[in-house]
């Protein structure tokens, strides 16, 4: 995994204020709406990378949801966001950071 191209390919959200990307995720997110009721992979128990391959594969918000992410939580993160992992965006928040200033509420 190649957390520097993925922090300079979120790049292009930086001065997207949050709200924009918090109405975005909440509407086009496929986590949001595709699984509801018991997921394609049943109950199966999933390391939380394998769960946001299977999770995450074709959203449509991927960048999206993991700008966000990075943005409320940064090294607290929790869960499955933007197709990572915890362990893999707490290692990818450095990178982010380095990218630059970004959007904050007023």
């Amino acid at each position: 995994m190649n957390l520097v191209g993925i922090a300079w390919a979120l790049d292009r959200l930086r001065w997207v204020p949050t709200s924009v990307l918090e109405t975005v995720v909440g509407r086009d997110g496929l986590c949001r709406w595709a699984y509801s009721g018991v997921p394609p992979w049943g109950d199966a128990v999933l390391a939380d990378a394998e769960l946001a391959a299977r999770m995450c594969g074709g959203c449509p918000v991927r960048d999206e949801c993991l700008e966000l992410e990075l943005r409320a939580s940064g090294t607290d993160t929790v869960g499955v966001w933007g197709g990572m992992a915890a362990g893999d965006r707490r290692e990818l928040v450095p990178h982010w950071l380095r990218r630059g200033e970004r959007w904050e509420r007023p």
